[in-house]
């Protein structure tokens, strides 16, 4: 009798504008955000939030997105109610620190990369799509039996969708400089875009450390309480921390 395959999924978010023409000196980072997690914890998490979506909305549909939480813009005005901004974000920290999950994440210094290679060079998503990809497979290989590996992206537009999905067939084909076409196999790896409508609450999750991870990636020392709540999910092996990429 064939065992079960187990699931994992890959939620991937940005912080920061991939480009390399115009540079934010306040912001000169881009930063691709994955969540990996199995299925079983996804579950756990889409109920955790959706229980906190229906308690101060009444309403699931409302997408945490981490700006307007910041700004308290659309739906989150209600937090300049700051006894509910608390409770808030009292029981977002709580389902982002008790949920299990490992944060894979790559950062481009951009202006580090303009000077090696030029603004003219590889996309930078796709580059960093790659290391978060590698990284997801070394964390699956402490995981044993059959598994199966769904990527899920944000769609961001027709061009750059395909030209995305054009990429990662070429992962497949190919693999990557550290992980072989045959493992990503392995692991039945495949890639979903999905709409920002439809809601998807691993997404939203990534959106949420995206920012904070960034911010860290700036400035190490500045004070970063968001950061400091889902560090200790970043992906470890031999103590060294792999789950952040820096490049260059």
């Amino acid at each position: 009798m064939k065992k079960e395959s187990k699931k994992y999924y890959l939620f991937i978010d940005e912080s920061g504008d991939h480009g390399l023409v115009n540079l934010d000196p306040n912001f000169p980072v881009f930063l691709l955000c994955g969540v990996l997690l199995s299925q079983d914890n996804y579950t756990l998490l889409r109920k955790a939030i959706n229980t906190l979506k229906n308690k101060l909305w009444g309403d699931k549909s409302v997408i945490l997105h981490s700006r307007d939480i910041r700004k308290c813009e659309k739906e989150f005005q209600i937090l300049f109610d700051l006894e509910l901004k608390s409770a808030f974000y009292q029981a977002l920290n709580t389902i982002i620190s008790q949920t299990k999950y490992r944060v894979l994440a790559s950062a481009i210094n951009k202006t580090k990369y303009i000077q090696k290679y030029g603004k003219l060079s590889n996309d930078v998503y796709e580059l960093s799509l790659s290391f978060i990809i590698e990284r997801a497979i070394f964390c699956l290989d402490e995981v044993a039996g059959e598994k199966q590996f769904e990527i899920v992206i944000e769609k961001r537009g027709k061009k750059e969708d395909k030209q995305l999905a054009e990429h990662f067939q070429r992962l497949l084909a190919r693999g990557t400089n550290y992980v072989s076409a045959e493992r990503l196999k392995e692991v039945n790896t495949q890639i979903t875009f999905k709409d920002k409508k439809e809601n998807i609450n691993g997404l939203q999750l990534a959106d949420l450390i995206a920012y904070p991870m960034a911010r860290y990636v700036i400035d190490q020392k500045r004070a970063n309480p968001a950061f400091d709540i889902f560090e200790g999910k970043i992906y470890r092996k031999n103590t060294k921390r792999y789950g952040l990429k820096i490049f260059p």
